[in-house]
């Protein structure tokens, strides 16, 4: 019987066949075109015809298409609905990637014929696109260790196979975590708790397979249960556990994880030159220097932490008022803060959500995308991973576009947070495809669902990265759509927000789930002017993270991270009743991979410019020069450019950090 995985796709658009595929199919199919994958490599790089682009970075790219259908399959399910034979699958394929990257890397061959290239690339006459895919072609050869001999290229193998092993094995312990803490409530504990998060634990319950409701660590819970529960006690527990998720002890604790991850990251640095981690990694983004990231946090946690240091006096003495002595805790403040914002703004939390469902929210993103780039969007009736899945074709002037996956329903086999990824990108060599990119989030489910502010933030804000690769054009796949530097990706997201704060939108798709009407303008009017209330507390424990994520790879790797992490907090200042938004334990930006490890300023540095790019739209938020200049100079482009060259083309210039604190409310 026939793989399926290794099969030609005869499926709309040519989507994975999900409903053939099991997971008996990913060791044999991943094994087979790992192989394949090597003989692509081991073809281009023995190959006796001169080097040329064409023979051997053309050809590099088209290599290994096999492996990637297996792959992108396989990470997407393991991802968003993992069991025990996906994550058994993933300990093993990790390793076995790590070897063939550091395969490919390492055959001197190869690299020599990509090293000739480069030297003489003034003569071979190439497209500017075509010289970015060398640039940057020999730049990943160069820094993943291709120029290094003997023991050290050897180390250098060891090195990147056993990070694999371990960020496969940080993540997975974060999940279990995840997965098995929960907190059953009792009638007591349900009294004035709103309806929609009562109706949330109800189904969280019934998916633990108990009686009761439960709060579990999944943020869609969690988080609106420390805003609305006056059981104090409670809310201390849910926030220890949630607080120490990858840090309980036991098979799945994360500390001596991260420890190793960082050792053999500042060991990796220095093999290749670096003094250290930071270093390395900075190179390549828009930043360049740890030097450069310190000053932009720095500028912004002075005003961030005054601010969270006046609103905490607020709080303690609302505390202090219902009879509670002693300091504010960080279970305490989510709960104040709430009521203060209620109390100041007539704003409460529970009365926005039944306008700000989540069918009424895609449709709004679905909604601005078409005002903005004459996007459009038709339901599709495909087989996919899971059954909470949705799917679109999206189309332009009649034109296939790409197809849109959304996965919005959080589940304990889905690990938390909220990505974008495709399955497929946009290219057209070796051949013509448009993309297939997939948003994963966690909101709770419900009937219908409804989402808080903050959740409809993410929503467009992952739909912000769908349309970086929806709206992709260029020729080559490994550098459409996100392909780009770190601090880069996130301006698209983060720009996308915006428009959720634009009157119009709500008014439009803000409706009553029971009665249709729309958002009342009074209601409307208080939430868009509360959008900027505790900002000093997200400012700060954001802020916190990425300096903490600093310190762990400027310098020498710390022997105890927890140390160190605690160390960074205090010389900073962190107030007491706030914590990092991501404690080491559970940071997976920074230890389940190397994607934002050095690199979780990069939403900050991303909103410095995301800030100034949506002025850009100062004839109105849908003036149509202002958007086609977003798609051609940015949204298209992808890592087809530098990506400062991409932001003055849009802008004129590079912007400062005033825009940002404006924005937050935090400037002087």
């Amino acid at each position: 019987m026939s793989n399926p995985l290794l099969s030609d796709w005869a499926t709309p658009f040519e989507i994975a066949p999900f409903d053939l595929i099991d997971d008996a199919h990913f060791a044999p199919a991943f094994d087979e075109a790992l192989q394949m994958a090597r003989q692509d490599v081991r073809e281009i790089a023995e190959q006796p015809e001169k080097p040329s682009f064409a023979n051997t970075i053309e050809a590099l790219e088209a290599s290994g298409d096999r492996l990637d259908k297996v792959l992108s399959v396989f990470f997407t399910v393991a991802g968003a609905d993992s069991n025990a034979e996906r994550q058994k699958l993933q300990r093993e394929f990790g390793p076995k990637l790590a070897a063939y990257s550091s395969e490919v890397t390492g055959n001197k061959s190869l690299f020599q014929r990509v090293q000739s290239l480069w030297e003489a690339r003034d003569t071979l006459d190439l497209t500017d696109e075509e010289a970015r895919l060398l640039m940057l072609t020999h730049r990943r050869f160069v820094r993943a260790g291709a120029a290094l001999e003997g023991q050290a290229e050897a180390r250098m193998r060891e090195i990147m196979s056993r990070l694999a092993e371990l960020g496969t094995q940080f993540s997975q312990n974060l999940l279990a975590d995840e997965a098995e803490w929960f907190m059953e409530l009792d009638e007591q504990a349900l009294e004035n708790l709103p309806d929609f998060l009562v109706d949330a634990a109800r189904s969280a319950g019934r998916e633990k397979g108990v009686e009761a409701p439960v709060i579990t660590l999944s943020r869609s819970l969690v988080v609106p249960f420390l805003q609305f529960s006056e059981r104090r006690d409670l809310r201390e527990r849910a926030f220890r556990a949630w607080e120490a998720r990858g840090a309980m002890g036991g098979e799945t604790d994360n500390r001596a994880i991260t420890a190793e991850i960082l050792r053999l990251r500042q060991e990796r640095a220095q093999l290749l030159g670096y003094e250290s981690f930071a270093a390395y990694k900075l190179e390549t983004e828009m930043a360049k220097t740890p030097e450069r990231v310190r000053d932009l946090l720095m500028q912004v946690w002075e005003p961030a932490c005054a601010q969270a240091e006046k609103d905490a006096a607020i709080l303690t003495e609302m505390m202090q008022a219902d009879g509670i002595n002693g300091e504010l805790r960080p279970w305490d403040w989510r709960y104040y803060a709430e009521k203060r914002r209620l109390a100041e703004h007539d704003l409460d939390e529970a009365a926005l959500k039944p306008y700000l469902t989540l069918d009424n929210m895609i449709a709004a993103a679905f909604g601005v995308a078409n005002r903005l780039f004459g996007l459009e969007f038709q339901p599709l009736d495909i087989a996919l991973y899971h059954p909470d899945c949705r799917a679109w074709e999206v189309t332009r002037n009649g034109r296939h576009v790409a197809v849109f996956i959304g996965d919005y329903f959080a589940r304990a086999s889905k690990r938390s947070g909220a990505w974008c990824s495709a399955m497929r990108g946009q290219a057209k060599q070796p051949k013509v495809q448009g993309p297939v990119v997939i948003n994963v989030c966690n909101f709770a489910k419900g009937e219908p669902a409804l989402l808080g502010y903050d959740d409809a933030r993410t929503l467009f804000h992952e739909f912000g990265h769908a349309l970086h690769h929806l709206l992709s054009d260029v020729n080559y796949e490994s550098i459409s759509g996100t392909s780009v530097a770190r601090d880069f990706v996130e301006l698209p997201s983060q720009l996308y927000e915006h428009w959720l704060e634009v009157p119009e939108v709500l008014e439009t798709y803000a409706r009553h789930y029971r009665t249709g009407e729309a958002m009342p303008r009074e209601l409307l009017d208080k939430m868009l002017k509360a959008a900027n209330f505790d900002q000093g507390f997200q400012t700060v424990e954001y802020v916190a993270s990425a300096m903490v994520d600093l310190a762990f790879h400027e310098g020498d790797a710390p022997d105890d991270p927890m140390t160190k992490q605690r160390e960074t907090l205090e010389k900073m200042g962190m107030p007491s009743a706030i914590t990092m938004r991501h404690a080491t334990p559970h940071f997976a930006h920074v230890f389940s991979g190397d994607g934002y490890s050095s690199g979780y300023y990069s939403y900050m540095w991303s909103e410095v410019m995301d800030a100034d790019a949506f002025a850009a739209f100062e004839a109105g938020p849908f003036d149509e020069d202002a958007a086609k200049s977003l798609e051609t100079h940015i949204l298209s482009r992808g890592g087809s450019e530098d990506p400062e060259a991409l932001y003055t083309a849009f802008r004129g210039r590079l912007p400062g950090v005033e825009a940002l604190l404006k924005g937050r409310g935090l400037a002087a």
